[in-house]
């Protein structure tokens, strides 16, 4: 049964009247979506190749489309991907991608500003990096207010993105958007998804990400004005609270897992939803987190590792280029730059004999010897 949405203090303000189907369908916002939607890997894929061959009357004409309501939605182009975890995606054919990247620019505007500071995940300005670096902050904070017996809340939702509730988010939607063009369209897009029982959205749409930012938005409105908590942080469908004692925590917990049941229809997940003392240190973002300072995860190093061993078969089997994975190499060192890693790097360097760590701007980056990795080749 359908929850009633928590009134947050800004869902309260006055809604979004003016049309913002002018806004979507504006010629520089669909321009925009379409340049964004090349990004990546986007411009080799073949729909946005033939796109890209007449870009200013392919435009021209979907934003016709749009306007005398004749545009369709084409469904969406499914795969597995395995990493972190398995997960089905759902990927929207390129022309949609541009319908939906223009409605996220004219929703951005809207909600952002309606968002709680400490929420991390898919807003611009945000992300794990900064994530991590306010968790640690508020682990200091936390433990210098409340001592010893500081307590850690990690809370997840289950299956959070097949479990969201097409029909309350709709009424989320309607609290602020008053635009009937712009609900239609929305709408259309949300009821695309391939999913029994009014609930889910599917991995790889590009709206589920600011849709699900709306909606966990009630959640952590509940938690700073409701529950009045101090120390509180969300990333997606992670979030974490400190809290003075073991005590306040199972009390705090009992409540949200009431508010997301009742209001959202969602449910915690029991078994990575935990309760511990703050010297355990946070498990998050691809980090453990201490007061102190940050490893990386266990999992974090087998993947790089994998990657790495596979490498020297890849590359003379012609399945990739040094290239790709120097480019690999650099994502990654960006992200363990963010962790005490040094030794970690070290031991690297000494069991794949290929790999040599130079500067480039000042930064520390791993490369490749191209003579290292031949002999390697050569050994195999």
């Amino acid at each position: 049964m359908e929850g009633t949405p928590f009134m947050s203090k800004n869902s309260k303000k006055k809604k979004i009247t003016q049309d913002l189907f002018e806004k979507i369908i504006n010629e520089d916002n669909l321009y925009k979506a379409y340049k964004k939607a090349l990004k990546g890997d986007g411009k080799y894929n073949p729909e946005a190749m033939i796109f890209t061959l007449d870009e200013v009357y392919n435009i021209k004409m979907l934003r016709q489309s749009l306007i005398d309501g004749t545009y369709k939605f084409d469904g969406y182009i499914r795969f597995i991907v395995y990493e972190p975890k398995e997960r089905i995606i759902d990927a929207p054919h390129f022309k949609d991608k541009i319908v939906q990247l223009a409605i996220n620019n004219v929703l951005k505007e809207i909600y952002n500003p309606c968002f709680i500071f400490d929420s991390y995940a898919c807003i611009d300005g945000k992300g794990n990096h900064k994530c991590v670096d306010k968790i640690q902050h508020l682990m200091r904070k936390a433990k210098w207010e409340y001592g010893e017996d500081t307590t850690i809340i990690k809370g997840d939702v289950k299956k959070f993105f097949y479990s969201i509730n097409r029909g309350i988010l709709k009424k989320l939607l309607h609290k602020k958007i008053r635009c009937k063009k712009t609900l239609n369209l929305l709408f259309k897009i949300i009821d695309s998804a391939d999913i029994l029982d009014l609930l889910g959205l599917p991995l790889g749409n590009t709206l589920s990400q600011i849709c699900a930012n709306i909606y966990l938005n009630e959640l952590d409105q509940f938690c700073k004005r409701k529950l009045s908590l101090k120390y509180y942080i969300r990333y997606m469908d992670d979030f974490f609270i400190f809290v003075k004692n073991k005590e306040e925590a199972k009390r705090v917990l009992c409540l949200i897992n009431e508010f997301v049941e009742e209001k959202l229809g969602l449910k915690l997940n029991t078994e990575k939803t935990k309760i511990f003392p703050i010297e355990q240190g946070l498990n998050a973002i691809g980090y453990k987190i201490y007061i102190t300072h940050r490893l990386l995860r266990d999992s974090s190093k087998q993947k790089v590792k994998r990657k790495l061993k596979a490498t020297p078969h890849l590359i003379q089997e012609k399945k990739t280029t040094i290239e790709k994975i120097e480019h690999m190499l650099g994502s990654w060192m960006g992200y363990v730059s963010y962790g005490n890693s040094y030794n970690f790097i070290k031991s690297l360097m000494i069991k794949y004999g290929f790999l040599c760590l130079t500067k480039r701007r000042g930064k520390k980056v791993l490369k490749i010897n191209k003579y290292r990795l031949e002999v390697c080749c050569n050994g195999i």
